[in-house]
């Protein structure tokens, strides 16, 4: 019987510096689509699958990640007194019980992996999630909970694939697969970006795992990957052969929140999705078209 998943690690010290000058004082996962911060959207997902417990992994200038996702006391009594019912159930429920929200810090940017690792503590010795707030997925069941969903089928390692172009392949981990029912790819190999030319497949790891915690031994040798980061994908593949290792080809769109045109396609795309919005966004650029 496998063990549940309860807890969720989010990498969120990054700079963001893509977004500047409007990440100079506000972090990137805290910039809104329409109403709701980016990583809230993550948190959100996270909930949907049945995670308790949230590990943010900070770095400087968080700070206000960590207000949005407290309680305000004020806030709330301020609008319960205006009777503004419909915004104090918004604002509440971006709060994070007490005892549920933790929050660590990665002091030098060395990885995607070195993040993951900071959360070691916090997680101890369960299987985890990590999710990428950079990667919003629209989808009718959250990517999560269908991976999550997988791992109570299989067990062991769950990575979210999308195929990529070839071409492609030098920007992403990629499997190598030793087999493929076309939902779950069982996992001979990963290559953190390889060139095109060399990939094993065109089946690339987006940014949402469920993760063995022996991945953290893999993790605490601190090997520099491609790029000279401490990457998530080498420490990853330790664990084939020694545990179940799957890619989930989840259903649902998958949106690149990395890059500007990525943030905006995801924020029309989720405002299309929202029966409040959606007529008035499509009169909106019909005018602009």
């Amino acid at each position: 019987m496998t063990k549940p998943v309860r807890k969720a690690v989010f990498p969120v010290a990054g700079l963001g510096t893509r977004f500047l000058p409007a990440t100079k004082a506000i972090p990137k996962e805290m910039l809104p689509m329409v109403d709701k911060p980016l990583l809230q959207h993550a948190v959100e997902e996270a909930r949907a699958a049945g995670i308790e417990d949230f590990v943010f992994v900070t770095g400087a200038g968080k700070r206000a990640i960590e207000d949005h996702f407290d309680t305000d006391s004020e806030l709330n009594r301020t609008l319960g007194a205006r009777g503004n019912d419909e915004a104090l159930r918004a604002v509440r429920a971006s709060e994070i019980g007490a005892g549920r929200l933790f929050y660590t810090r990665q002091p030098t940017p060395l990885g995607l992996g070195h993040a993951v690792w900071c959360a070691r503590e916090m997680v101890g010795d369960e299987p985890f999630a990590v999710i990428l707030p950079d990667d919003f997925i629209l989808a009718g069941v959250p990517c999560l909970k269908q991976m999550i969903e997988a791992y109570d089928e299989v067990g062991g390692n769950i990575v979210a694939v999308v195929d990529v172009p070839r071409e492609q392949t030098n920007r992403y981990g990629i499997l190598d697969v030793a087999a493929d029912d076309g939902r779950l790819a069982r996992v001979a190999g990963l290559v953190e970006k390889p060139r095109p030319d060399e990939a094993p497949s065109t089946l690339s790891i987006i940014g949402r795992y469920v993760l063995q915690p022996e991945v953290f031994a893999a993790l605490g040798h601190h090997l520099q990957g491609a790029g000279g980061e401490i990457q998530l994908t080498d420490a990853m593949a330790t664990l084939i052969g020694r545990q179940p290792f799957h890619g989930l080809r989840f259903q649902g769109t998958r949106f690149d929140c990395g890059s500007k045109i990525g943030f905006l396609e995801a924020t029309l795309a989720h405002a299309l999705s929202r029966p409040d919005l959606a007529d008035h966004v499509r009169a909106m650029i019909r005018r602009y078209a």
